[in-house]
């Protein structure tokens, strides 16, 4: 597709890192917006914001790192190339989550209702994360004869060339949109503190579960290649969603 949208002179813009950054711009604008209603202070949500969003980076790509630990093996200096992609989202959960909730006990506010006002919005920010990726080339999927396979020709492209493919991207795009469109509708009404948030996880991993049995980009897999890293950690994060709405349904937590 647009792996670079513009170059001037020695600056070059690529597209993964643009729609990346707009993810996050419309996440971080959105989440001030509907604090502003709520009556908390920007300052909050700035705070928290930033230290989420370093440490699900540095996540994200210490995922990727050791899921292709071979080649940053052979290649150390590309580990902070992030210009042609490479974060995972699970490795940006597993540190950003834990980070959040430490921050949110830290200054003594309400995890579950912190995390369900805002959890739509990472939804909305991954959407166009994945447009990013789609004209990136990166994470890319198998070949089709089905009338909307994408076609990629550019040589910068990281994608499989000249042949039709799954547009994995797009299709993982329209989901996460889907899924935001839910939550921000379930949002009002929610029954228990965590349930907004929870079922965001519960959704992402079944749809992320999908997705990957069409992707045919190296990453990783396990069990002798019968599921990729991904899948396999999607299996227990949807088991533990399940359990975590029962419970706290139960505990009626806020």
């Amino acid at each position: 597709m647009c792996p670079i949208l513009f170059q001037v002179g020695g600056f070059t813009l690529y597209a993964y890192g643009f729609f990346l950054g707009l993810g996050l711009a419309v996440a971080v604008g959105l989440s001030a917006l509907k604090a502003r209603k709520e009556g908390i202070h920007f300052e909050r949500i700035i705070e928290l914001f930033f230290y989420t969003v370093f440490s699900a980076i540095v996540g994200a790509r210490a995922l990727f790192v050791l899921i292709n630990f071979d080649f940053f093996r052979q290649h150390p200096w590309q580990v902070l190339r992030f210009s042609e992609g490479g974060l995972e989202f699970y490795g940006g959960l597993a540190l950003g989550v834990p980070v959040a909730v430490f921050y949110l006990k830290w200054n003594k506010l309400p995890v579950w209702r912190w995390a369900d006002l805002f959890t739509p919005y990472v939804a909305l920010g991954l959407a166009f994360g994945r447009v990013g990726c789609f004209l990136a080339g990166c994470c890319y999927g198998k070949e089709t004869s089905l009338p909307w396979g994408v076609t990629f020709t550019r040589p910068a492209s990281l994608a499989r060339l000249n042949v039709p493919l799954h547009p994995t991207q797009l299709y993982e795009a329209a989901a996460c949109l889907a899924i935001f469109v839910f939550l921000t509708w379930m949002e009002r009404r929610r029954s228990f503190g965590g349930q907004v948030f929870w079922l965001f996880v519960l959704l992402y991993a079944v749809t992320r579960f999908v997705i990957e049995m069409v992707r045919d980009d190296p990453r990783g897999f396990i069990w002798g290649g019968l599921l990729s890293t991904s899948q396999g950690l999607g299996i227990p994060l949807a088991i533990l969603s399940v359990f975590m709405l029962f419970y706290l349904k139960r505990h009626r937590r806020s």
